[in-house]
């Protein structure tokens, strides 16, 4: 009986200590989950004006890029600006490949792709955005020595020429930007597996401030000059066509070069603005975080910018175009 007795009490004492020992990993669990999901700090507001904005991005552009695909495919031309064309279809598609990773964090509010992975799909926002800024600006600039009669048109004279500027832009990113871009997040700080997009950390540096500062300035300023220099275009083409305005291509092609300022000024200024004042602000309320990554969201609605040339470019649209223009008219 005494060694029974004593057997029983070894068994409780364990039984016991293991149930100790369950109940403790429970809470830790409960814990752990509790501080991952407190760590997704947007409001249900903000939540889903992110969710809209890429979802609206995704399938405009997925279906701008698609169709504009299939129309660079039946051109043959070797013009700069078509060059330009095909890496801004390049650009989108990269950036769309990470929206839905995105968009499966903003509805289930945990990051479950691990951290290498979330810095890469973070990157992929500023490098479609600069990628998409300098796409533009070329395009413009091409433009416009046309229409100085600079150059009667600017093209490549082999493929291979184009394949050449179109790689050494792209080799660029790859060397330089990325592996820049991988090693400097999330080094001034710890952050949650669970958690992504969350690097407000980095700002509080003054190399990272400082770079940040001279590309707000270097992107406002251009975005100016670009204004500038457009609207001084369509003035000299209003005066030499002051009757018949909005019957002459010419016109039409300088407001076409607008769309693209347009564009800038909508989906890339605001943000550049906002992060001159989030830079200096960053520690002061979490809330600033969320309007920084909304601000951040409105600059991928620049991937429409192919379904509105595909538009602008059907002979439908320019069918029903013609019919408001002539209904006006008559009014």
């Amino acid at each position: 009986m005494r060694k029974l007795q004593i057997w029983m009490e070894l068994n409780g004492s364990w039984w016991e200590n293991m149930y100790k020992e369950d109940f403790r990993n429970m809470i830790e669990e409960n814990r752990n989950s509790s501080d991952s999901s407190s760590a997704f700090t947007h409001t249900n507001t903000v939540t889903a004006i992110l969710i809209t904005a890429y979802s609206v991005a995704f399938a405009g552009g997925g279906i701008g890029s698609l169709t504009m695909s299939f129309v660079l495919v039946k051109m043959n031309t070797l013009s700069v600006t078509t060059t330009a064309i095909i890496n801004l279809v390049v650009v989108h598609s990269l950036l769309l490949f990470t929206v839905p990773f995105r968009l499966h964090y903003y509805v289930n509010k945990t990051w479950i792709f691990k951290m290498p992975f979330c810095k890469l799909v973070s990157a992929m926002v500023h490098i479609h955005m600069y990628l998409t800024f300098l796409f533009y600006v070329i395009t413009l600039v091409i433009r416009w020595l046309i229409f100085f009669q600079w150059k009667d048109k600017v093209e490549f004279y082999r493929k291979l020429h184009a394949i050449a500027a179109s790689a050494a832009v792209w080799v660029f990113v790859i060397v330089f930007v990325v592996p820049v871009l991988s090693l400097e997040y999330g080094r001034s700080g710890s952050y949650n597996d669970t958690t992504c997009f969350k690097f407000h950390k980095e700002l509080q540096q003054e190399s990272v401030k400082a770079l940040n500062y001279t590309i707000i300035a270097a992107v406002s300023c251009v975005t100016c000059v670009l204004l500038g220099l457009q609207i001084f275009i369509l003035v000299k083409v209003a005066r030499k066509l002051s009757t018949s305005l909005c019957s002459h291509q010419e016109f039409w092609a300088q407001v076409k070069n607008l769309i693209f300022i347009c564009v800038i000024i909508i989906c890339f200024l605001p943000y550049h603005l906002f992060r001159a004042y989030y830079i200096q602000h960053v520690t002061d309320s979490e809330q600033l975080e969320s309007y920084n990554e909304v601000f951040l969201s409105l600059t991928t609605l620049s991937s429409l910018d192919l379904l509105s040339f595909v538009l602008s470019g059907s002979r439908l649209f320019k069918q029903k175009v013609g019919m408001l223009r002539s209904t006006l008219s008559c009014c």
